[in-house]
């Protein structure tokens, strides 16, 4: 290994993990000076945190959020799917798909969501998955919609000149050639999806981190507030490092 470059690598991870480090310090000093309703210590919060995670009053609403947005995630893809395919293989409803339903999904304010689930829905996790579920499907479409019009044709005729069956071409040669895309959109959908699910709960759930939020802001529970904050950013690291990076490589284009 060259030198030079070791050291490099070795002042960026010194960096990079002294930087966290750095940031704890000036907060466990700023926190010592105020109230902890104002400003929780670092223990305090990673406490709570811990609770999250191992502690039964509070691991069914993290358990809860997960599976929303996982659900919400596999929705948002099949309906971005069913709206790429009839972009591209139904050609007059292309213009009405790309110009008229995806810039209206796209620019819909997630709160307005948010608050007309309220109207229509119990508090519940279907009103939730709703939510998210259409904020997500225009990240989806657009990525898909994307892979389809990159597919190599040449490929897919010679398939099909080679078999009649419909469904081996599009299993065989089709769905090989969109998976990278596929991956694209769930990879844009995960991180997405986390960032709105609390707005989500906080207005049509009864369970969720969401909801502790919200029981915290009344409770003036600051510790709970910045615990389902970091509990977020845990799940979402560990879901792409240890499930969408591995199959984001399994299915990356070569």
């Amino acid at each position: 290994m060259n030198p030079s470059k070791s050291r490099t690598s070795f002042a960026e991870r010194v960096v990079g993990d002294g930087l966290p480090l750095l940031f704890i310090l000036v907060w466990w000093l700023t926190a010592r000076r105020l109230p902890s309703f104002v400003l929780p210590g670092p223990l305090e919060t990673g406490q709570t945190l811990l609770n999250l995670f191992f502690d039964t009053r509070f691991l069914g609403d993290t358990i809860i959020s997960l599976v929303r947005v996982v659900v919400s995630v596999a929705l948002a893809v099949l309906l971005g799917g069913a709206l790429a395919m009839l972009a591209r293989y139904v050609p007059l409803s292309t213009y009405a798909v790309t110009r008229r339903v995806l810039p209206v999904l796209n620019s819909f304010p997630s709160v307005g969501w948010a608050i007309l689930a309220t109207f229509w829905f119990q508090p519940s996790s279907p009103s939730v998955i709703f939510v998210e579920t259409l904020i997500l499907v225009p990240f989806c479409a657009i990525a898909l919609i994307q892979g389809l019009a990159d597919m190599d044709r040449e490929l897919l005729e010679m398939g099909a000149s080679f078999s009649r069956s419909g469904w081996k071409v599009a299993t065989k040669i089709a769905l090989p050639m969109l998976l990278p895309y596929i991956m694209s959109s769930v990879r844009i959908a995960y991180g997405v999806g986390w960032k709105i699910a609390l707005v989500a709960e906080l207005f049509g759930a009864d369970r969720g981190l969401g909801y502790l939020m919200l029981r915290a802001q009344v409770t003036g529970d600051t510790a709970m507030v910045f615990a389902s904050c970091f509990a977020i950013v845990v799940i979402f690291v560990a879901g792409e490092k240890f499930v969408i990076d591995p199959l984001a490589r399994r299915f990356a284009i070569h």
